[in-house]
């Protein structure tokens, strides 16, 4: 089945021109160029990937991707003004994936996206697992900690298995970057350590369980016992 994808932006220019470059790439694309529209498409449910702008009439993109995370771990992609750090923290803050600094490289975009798909759709060859009182299901994409749910995004989940799967050992960045986003790290790039930073406020209490080696990357920490595989 094709890849469907909702743009949200206002620039009615840009959107004709997404749709004609991400349709010959072979997805399927429905463009709103207003908010409210926008966020009721996007509720609607049937996308597999949503391209958000931050300005939009009606509802900000902002508001829209808060109310999709209440309702959906579809990924999105924040499209920011270029110079606009603020944004794309905030966006990252909010539960976007990724952003993307207008003006873009369309070819760029198509990257990204085809990025997030091969994650998606790559095969689950993990089995179960648990780490110092987290535990995983790669199947069901579902996280317990010490026997509760514990909500988390795609990228979050990515992020998680790949640290618990190391556990004890150092995750560098840019192995990180590579795994997720199919790129190399840049010093300015805030992306996994906005993800990593969420992950830890969802899971940690009164004992840290990711720690940041500085200049190199991230560990999750092995529990006394060590780890169980099932």
């Amino acid at each position: 089945m094709s890849v469907r994808i909702l743009i949200v932006d206002d620039d009615e220019e840009l959107t004709g021109l997404l749709t004609e470059l991400l349709t010959r790439e072979g997805f399927k694309v429905e463009c709103q160029n207003d908010g409210r529209r926008g966020l009721a498409a996007a509720l609607g449910g049937g996308f597999d990937l949503l391209v958000l702008d931050v300005m939009l009439p009606g509802i900000d993109g902002f508001e829209i991707l808060k109310r999709v995370r209440r309702e959906t771990r579809m990924p999105v992609i924040m499209l920011t003004a270029r110079g606009e750090d603020e944004d794309r923290i905030v966006g990252l803050d909010l539960g976007a994936d990724d952003y993307l600094p207008k003006p873009f490289n369309t070819r760029e975009l198509v990257a990204r996206i085809r990025a997030i798909m091969r994650r998606l759709e790559k095969p689950n060859t993990g089995g179960k697992l648990e780490v110092n009182g987290i535990a995983i299901d790669p199947g069901t994409r579902a996280v317990m900690r010490e026997g509760a749910g514990v909500e988390v995004t795609t990228f979050e989940f990515d992020i998680l298995e790949t640290l618990m799967r190391s556990a004890g050992r150092v995750v560098s960045r840019d192995e990180l970057m590579e795994e997720l986003y199919g790129r190399k790290a840049t010093p300015f790039d805030r992306s996994v350590d906005m993800h990593i930073s969420h992950l830890r406020k969802k899971l940690e209490g009164d004992k840290p369980l990711i720690i940041t080696v500085r200049g190199v990357g991230y560990q999750f920490i092995r529990s006394p016992e060590g780890e169980v595989a099932a």
